[in-house]
């Protein structure tokens, strides 16, 4: 049984809701965040960068 690399794993399409204005106008930026379960995404409605859960 082949299982997925949870750290490059990008299969999840819902959009993460920024912490800055609430929009969820935004995109994921790199899979990767300072841990595992963690990602950097970017909303292009205040555009912020910022850290979601995964």
């Amino acid at each position: 049984m082949r299982r997925l690399d949870p750290s490059v794993d990008v299969g999840d399409t819902d959009p993460a809701v920024c912490p800055y204005c609430g929009s969820d106008d935004t995109r994921r930026d790199h899979p990767k965040g300072p841990s595992l379960c963690r990602s950097i995404h970017y909303c292009n409605a205040c555009e912020e960068p910022f850290e979601a859960m995964a």
